[in-house]
């Protein structure tokens, strides 16, 4: 099992979202980077963190598992999708989405609070200029954010 934190905005998708759906097509990614690892890595039963961004509370707020691994994202061939993409073939889509399930909410553990904490210096959501929508996050990683929770 891997671990990794996607990026949402919460006027467009939240965990509120997500928790009222339960499971949820994870679409729109279109960054290469972000897009190899969510089609060659990310696995069914892999944590996940979502982390709300462009809003008032920035950070973690949840946590959602895989329960589909990439196929294609239709949405890149729907010309009135934000998300359509021109360029790409159905006989050879460019971009894919996964699945998530909602597990629970977390108390809100904050950007700042994480770009703060020693132990998270090396996550990817920290390092400058890194604005991918999808990233990996360690084990170790992973249980520091929930300790900075308080409910675990």
């Amino acid at each position: 099992m891997a671990y990794w934190l996607f990026k949402t905005e919460p006027d467009t998708f939240s965990i509120d979202t997500l928790k009222q759906m339960n499971v949820a097509c994870w679409e729109g990614v279109r960054n290469y980077q972000a897009r190899n690892m969510m089609r060659d890595e990310v696995k069914v039963g892999d944590q996940v963190f979502i982390y709300h961004s462009s809003c008032k509370d920035i950070g973690v707020v949840g946590i959602a598992k895989v329960v589909r691994e990439a196929y294609p994202d239709h949405f890149q061939f729907d010309p009135d999708s934000p998300y359509f993409d021109p360029k790409s073939d159905p006989a050879n889509p460019r971009w894919v989405m996964v699945d998530i399930e909602y597990v629970r909410h977390l108390r809100l553990v904050t950007l700042k609070r994480i770009k703060a904490n020693d132990a998270l210096h090396e996550m990817p959501l920290v390092q400058r200029g890194n604005r991918l929508s999808i990233m990996p996050v360690t084990e170790q990683q992973w249980q520091e954010v929930l300790r900075m929770t308080g409910q675990f």
